[in-house]
């Protein structure tokens, strides 16, 4: 199964709109095709994202895919040796933070946001390749 950390702009992508990259991410998180690897932090910020008025989102279909998310998410603990600091967008930390936890890609659309000098090892993606690279 395919492991990622995808970050809050592609699931809200995906609920924008269901065509693209981040929209099948968000189908394959549904069905779990791909597994959301997660802590309390990034669900956290998933829920309170999502539930902002300006999107308009159903909040009944957002419940069924945060649970179905929580439930199937790889789950990591953060450690300091894995914490990071000096991002452009310190909110981003914990998802940079999990993905390098875990080994596991981290998948945004703000690629600029995760420069090499702060992901150090960690692999930062794209929607559209890791759709290119998800293999069923």
């Amino acid at each position: 199964m395919n492991r990622a950390v995808f970050d809050k702009n592609v699931v809200v992508s995906g609920f924008l709109s269901s065509a693209g990259p981040p929209g099948r991410i968000v189908e394959w998180l549904r069905n779990g095709e791909v597994q959301a690897v997660a802590d309390d932090r990034i669900m956290a910020e998933y829920a309170e994202v999502l539930a902002r008025p300006a999107f308009r989102l159903p909040l009944a279909e957002v419940a069924l895919v945060l649970a179905a998310i929580r439930t199937r998410s790889f789950w990591v603990e953060v450690t300091a040796a894995h914490m990071v600091c000096d991002l452009p967008d310190p909110d981003g930390a914990p998802f940079l933070e999990c993905a390098q936890t875990a080994g596991v890609p981290l998948v945004t659309g703000n690629i600029r946001h995760f420069p090499k000098s702060a992901a150090k090892t960690a692999i930062v993606i794209t929607p559209t390749q890791f759709v290119a690279s998800h293999r069923g």
